[in-house]
Protein backbone atom coordinates (compact mmCIF):
# COMPACT_ATOMS: atom_id res chain seq x y z
CA UNK A 1 0.00 0.00 0.00
CA UNK A 2 1.72 3.35 -1.25
CA UNK A 3 1.14 6.24 1.03
CA UNK A 4 1.12 10.21 -0.50
CA UNK A 5 3.03 12.64 1.57
CA UNK A 6 3.40 16.45 1.16
CA UNK A 7 6.90 17.41 2.02
CA UNK A 8 5.70 19.60 4.98
CA UNK A 9 3.83 16.37 6.59
CA UNK A 10 6.62 13.75 5.74
CA UNK A 11 9.07 16.42 7.73
CA UNK A 12 6.76 16.56 10.81
CA UNK A 13 5.97 13.09 10.97
CA UNK A 14 9.58 11.61 9.25
CA UNK A 15 9.29 8.53 11.79
CA UNK A 16 5.76 7.81 10.68
CA UNK A 17 6.51 7.96 7.02
CA UNK A 18 9.54 5.55 7.87
CA UNK A 19 7.92 3.10 9.51
CA UNK A 20 4.87 2.96 6.58
CA UNK A 21 7.68 2.44 4.19
CA UNK A 22 8.78 -0.64 6.77
CA UNK A 23 5.56 -1.74 6.93
CA UNK A 24 3.04 -0.57 4.39
CA UNK A 25 5.54 0.04 1.50
CA UNK A 26 6.78 2.70 -0.75
CA UNK A 27 6.11 6.31 0.40
CA UNK A 28 5.53 8.83 -2.15
CA UNK A 29 6.26 12.56 -1.14
CA UNK A 30 4.70 15.41 -3.55
CA UNK A 31 5.96 19.27 -3.92
CA UNK A 32 3.53 21.64 -4.93
CA UNK A 33 1.13 18.55 -5.86
CA UNK A 34 3.82 17.43 -8.17
CA UNK A 35 5.56 13.77 -7.07
CA UNK A 36 8.91 14.46 -6.26
CA UNK A 37 10.59 11.41 -4.54
CA UNK A 38 9.42 7.82 -2.94
CA UNK A 39 10.69 6.59 0.21
CA UNK A 40 11.28 2.47 0.33
CA UNK A 41 12.65 -0.03 2.87
CA UNK A 42 16.80 -1.08 2.28
CA UNK A 43 15.21 -4.39 1.66
CA UNK A 44 12.93 -2.94 -1.23
CA UNK A 45 15.68 -0.99 -2.36
CA UNK A 46 18.08 -3.98 -2.51
CA UNK A 47 15.65 -5.88 -4.16
CA UNK A 48 14.77 -3.21 -7.04
CA UNK A 49 18.29 -2.95 -7.54
CA UNK A 50 18.94 -5.93 -7.83
CA UNK A 51 22.15 -5.36 -6.17
CA UNK A 52 23.35 -9.13 -5.46
CA UNK A 53 27.32 -10.51 -5.33
CA UNK A 54 30.01 -8.98 -7.68
CA UNK A 55 30.45 -9.15 -11.82
CA UNK A 56 33.33 -11.97 -11.36
CA UNK A 57 30.89 -14.71 -8.98
CA UNK A 58 28.08 -13.52 -12.06
CA UNK A 59 30.37 -13.81 -14.92
CA UNK A 60 31.26 -17.35 -13.04
CA UNK A 61 27.78 -18.57 -13.08
CA UNK A 62 26.71 -17.41 -16.59
CA UNK A 63 25.61 -20.28 -18.88
CA UNK A 64 28.60 -19.49 -20.92
CA UNK A 65 31.44 -19.48 -18.11
CA UNK A 66 32.75 -22.64 -19.63
CA UNK A 67 32.86 -21.17 -23.25
CA UNK A 68 36.45 -20.45 -25.12
CA UNK A 69 36.97 -16.61 -26.66
CA UNK A 70 38.34 -16.15 -29.26
CA UNK A 71 40.57 -13.32 -28.19
CA UNK A 72 43.08 -13.09 -31.32
CA UNK A 73 43.50 -9.63 -32.49
CA UNK A 74 43.63 -8.94 -36.46
CA UNK A 75 47.23 -6.95 -36.66
CA UNK A 76 45.26 -4.65 -39.47
CA UNK A 77 46.12 -1.20 -39.17
CA UNK A 78 42.89 1.34 -39.25
CA UNK A 79 41.64 2.56 -42.31
CA UNK A 80 43.48 5.28 -44.79
CA UNK A 81 41.96 9.00 -44.67
CA UNK A 82 43.23 11.77 -46.13
CA UNK A 83 44.07 15.11 -43.94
Amino acid sequence: MSTTWTVQDAKNQFSAVIEHALHDGPQTITRRGRETAVLVSVATFREMSGAQGDLVNFLRQSPLADTELDLDRKREYGRGIDL
